[in-house]
């Protein structure tokens, strides 16, 4: 990731487009700090405190602004780009989403159109693999369980023969998709003593040797993997990825982590073996997105329900506004962007 440049003379000097931010309510003031409101100043004509949270009926404000904008820069709850709002939008050429999925809000309009897109889908994924290492780390550990132990007995005990079987030297770690995510968990695993199983279909032999995995077939990481963990993306093909079949086929005492989309696990299936036990779970994702208050993801003692907040939290936004700014300011000097979303990815990406 380049270091954002300071707002200077250089990025004073280009061509300054007109910018309109379309976001959920909420969304800027936590994304964009007072750095980022001056840079975007400098790059763009924009009044970067009208937010249009609404396209397709925007207050007499937003409709001008719409009317001018040649980008949009959007993140999580910007409304979908119709064919009604882009008849609004005559001179709008380019969408950079300060997040991952452009799923949302990018339409096959705007592909026709041909209105260029970028995300910042490739920072996003950096704070989803970091939780994910510490989830694989603690898992192998057994944390949860010592923890839960500890608060319960409140007295000496020999830790040493419970957790005989915990630790994280050579175990095996199966990552389901070679996602932005997978390939960045694999990178961060690369220090540690663990063996890494891939299943991707659309990786090969070649490209999985130079990741230093092991492809498999699904079957086989599920049954030879101490650790599953998933960053598929969500689609039709992928729903219920993870079925009773496979779950079955992990060994006991073995852990499911989802980071992605709760779609991808079969939770009644899921839930039907973490009652037992056998399986332990970290689940950022769940599906429904939250689970309903009766649900027993909250109080088995075998899992750790967390509230999707593996993706960017916090100061992390910033990373997120800082990615796009520099795609801001591509667009502004007649650059292609760095990380470009492609229509005919769309069907494998999340």
């Amino acid at each position: 990731m380049t270091t954002p440049p300071p707002v200077g003379t250089a990025e004073r000097a280009v061509r300054r487009p007109n910018v309109l931010l379309s976001m959920g309510p909420g969304i800027a003031e936590r994304l964009l700090d007072a750095r980022h409101h001056a840079r975007l100043g400098a790059l763009a004509r924009t009044d970067s405190r009208l937010v249009a949270h609404e396209l397709a009926d925007p207050s007499p404000a937003v409709a001008a602004a719409l009317a001018d904008a040649e980008l949009l820069l959007t993140c999580w709850g910007a409304p979908p780009l119709t064919e009604r709002v882009l008849a609004a939008a005559p001179r709008l050429r380019a969408v950079v989403h300060a997040a991952g999925s452009v799923k949302h809000h990018i339409t096959d309009a705007c592909w026709r159109r041909g209105i260029t897109v970028a995300s910042a889908a490739a920072v996003n994924a950096l704070p989803v693999a970091e939780f994910t290492l510490a989830a694989i780390l603690f898992a192998n550990k057994r944390v949860l369980h010592a923890a839960h132990r500890y608060r319960a007995l409140r007295a000496p005990h020999d830790w040493q023969h419970e957790l005989s079987g915990a630790g994280n030297y050579h175990r095996t770690v199966g990552v389901v998709g070679a996602s932005r995510i997978g390939r960045r968990l694999i990178e961060l695993l690369r220090p540690f003593d663990l063996r890494v199983l891939l299943y991707d279909p659309y990786v090969d032999a070649a490209e999985a040797a130079r990741l230093g995995v092991a492809p498999v077939p699904l079957d086989t990481l599920c049954a030879d993997s101490g650790i599953v963990t998933v960053h598929a993306p969500e689609l039709p093909a992928t729903r219920h990825l993870l079925g009773a079949r496979e779950l079955a086929l992990m060994p006991d005492g073995a852990t499911l982590i989802n980071t992605a989309r709760g779609s991808l696990v079969d939770e009644a299936a899921l839930l039907a073996e973490l009652a037992t036990g056998r399986l332990h779970a970290v689940l950022d994702v769940t599906d429904p997105e939250l689970p309903p208050p009766d649900s027993p993801l909250y109080d088995l003692p075998n899992v750790l329900l967390t509230p999707h907040i593996a993706g960017s939290l916090g100061g992390e936004l910033h990373r997120l506004a800082d990615r796009a700014l520099d795609e801001v300011a591509r667009f502004a000097a007649g650059r292609p962007f760095a990380d470009p979303v492609h229509p005919t990815a769309q069907d494998r990406s999340a």
